[in-house]
């Protein structure tokens, strides 16, 4: 009988990585010209990708057909996605049935990040990337943020930068790979591969790309609209927490410098003054990524809560003809709600020199207001500790995900019954400016969703509030366990960690302006 080849087991330990994550935390200038390196090539990329964005009505679209029977909006290659219509049903929710458009995009894209160290530090390879629903022009994306559509060159383009890291990483390390679901009220059982793979040979170095610290990405999270919402997912992903003592523990909160390194960006607080580090804070922060300091709630107990509502709660959608949704119409080129609330159904034609192909036109959707995701958090024997909201939407795979405590479009609310409110809303938007620890506006993704922004707030309560029912109080540490599973963080939420991750240093954040909300009915 043939011999079989010996095997040896060897210990797996996440602190090797988790050190060089936190050394990159620390170098928040940077290496060679720091933060004045970064805005000027930002500055130079932004003045050379020209692009070009019109809004156009939804039977102007090229490339794109319209169902006959149902209205629904798809490619004509059958790739890419669809906007299609859904009706929902939820029995006991405040608002328990209703009919809306959502994005059906079954394809698996990839976001990816390669990492690399360079002297000695950790660094993140971003791109300057320009989206049609960008507000504002380039922002930074992954290294590789790409639909399978896109990566196989439906479109006859140009071949994806980068992208073999990810397709074959074979001789390289993965330090995060992990399926995630996006906004589950606009798209309909949408997932992406989130992917962080560290590089050890030399990595060809191309225009629109520029290599950052983990503390230069951190100082970035305080300038609006700048980091997109598929850089903040996949940096949620990494493993930031650790099983014994922090690396960070004893590193000093960074002084009062400013989001973004001295770019004019929004004042830190609303009277133009800076913000000030809070030293308590920091260590309790710190203090919530590590394991052994503890949490209120076991890490069991939190799963179970999770399992426990997802097989109790009744999710039934089914789809629906997009041209004959109830209280929904055409008109203008568009597909609006008749409140004028909600969200619209709208079409642009498209030029970007910098993109895989030079032109092309898309419907979107596109939100009628600014929204709030806001994490209230409290300290818990010293250790920080955020209240997470169990969510149910339309569009996830499993029925509930882990989402901020508040997560809202408050100009929507008056369209709604007195019980949508969410419980905590007024604790987020009434906080005095001394409690807000983070509020930065920042757009989610630009290659679906046009000019959709968020208002991302972390909130320090100034009250006890007990958990129980869809809440459960939270460390770092916990998140970013399940973190390292599918479906259980949404979206939003995971921008959330990213931004307190970014606050392990003190860094400051712009304070942006937050909508308002109708009163209480």
């Amino acid at each position: 009988m043939r011999a079989l080849p010996a095997l040896s087991v060897r210990r797996h330990s996440g602190a090797a990585m988790t050190a060089q994550i936190a050394r990159s935390v620390l170098a928040r200038d940077g290496l060679g010209g720091g933060m004045d390196r970064f805005w000027a090539w930002y500055a130079d990329r932004s003045a050379r990708v020209v692009h070009r964005t019109e809004r156009i009505p939804l039977d102007a679209l090229k490339g794109w057909d319209r169902h006959p029977v149902t209205g629904a909006v798809s490619h004509h290659t059958g790739r890419f996605f669809s906007i299609e219509g859904l009706d929902v049903h939820i029995p006991g929710a405040p608002v328990p049935r209703w009919s809306q458009p959502i994005v059906n995009q079954p394809e698996v894209g990839i976001l990816g990040f390669l990492v690399k160290e360079r002297h000695g530090v950790l660094h993140c390879l971003v791109q300057a990337k320009f989206e049609p629903g960008n507000p504002g022009g380039l922002q930074l994306s992954p290294t590789v943020q790409a639909t399978r559509s896109n990566y196989t060159r439906v479109h006859g383009g140009k071949a994806v930068p980068y992208l073999e890291h990810f397709r074959d990483t074979a001789g390289r390390q993965v330090v995060a790979d992990v399926l995630q679901s996006e906004q589950g009220s606009w798209f309909y059982r949408k997932r992406n591969r989130n992917m962080i793979v560290q590089v050890f040979g030399e990595v060809p170095l191309h225009e629109d790309f520029h290599w950052l610290t983990l503390g230069q990405l951190h100082r970035l999270l305080g300038v609006e609209n700048l980091v997109n919402m598929d850089a903040r997912t996949v940096l949620a992903c990494l493993p930031f927490a650790s099983e014994g003592a922090h690396p960070l523990a004893d590193a000093e909160p960074a002084g009062a410098d400013g989001p973004g390194g001295g770019h004019p960006v929004a004042p830190a607080h609303p009277d133009g003054g800076e913000s000030r580090v809070d030293a308590g804070f920091h260590h309790s922060l710190v203090r919530s990524c590590a394991a052994t300091e503890g949490s209120l709630h076991s890490t069991v107990d939190i799963v179970s809560w999770i399992s426990d509502l997802r097989s109790r709660t009744d999710v039934v959608t089914r789809p629906a003809a997009l041209n004959a949704l109830p209280h929904w119409y055409e008109r203008d080129g568009a597909i609006a709600h008749e409140s004028g609330r909600f969200l619209e159904v709208m079409a642009v034609d498209v030029t970007a020199a910098s993109r895989e192909v030079p032109g092309w036109s898309q419907p979107m959707i596109e939100p009628r207001d600014q929204g709030v995701a806001a994490f209230l958090v409290r300290r818990i024997d010293g250790v920080l500790h955020v209240l997470a909201h169990a969510r149910v939407e339309p569009g996830y795979v499993d029925v509930v995900e882990i989402a901020p405590t508040v997560q809202c479009t408050p100009g929507s609310l008056h369209a709604l019954p007195a019980e949508a409110r969410p419980r905590f809303l007024d604790a987020v938007l009434e906080a005095p400016p001394e409690r807000v620890r983070y509020a930065t506006a920042l757009a989610e993704e630009g290659g679906r969703f046009h000019h959709a922004v968020n208002t991302y707030m972390i909130v320090e309560a100034d009250r006890d509030i007990p958990d129980g029912g869809d809440y459960r109080w939270l460390t770092l540490h916990q998140l970013v366990g399940l973190l390292r599973h599918s479906h259980y963080v949404n979206v939003q939420a995971r921008t959330l960690v990213a931004c307190l991750h970014s606050l392990s240093t003190g860094s400051p954040a712009t304070r942006s302006a937050v909508p308002s909300a109708p009163p209480r009915r």
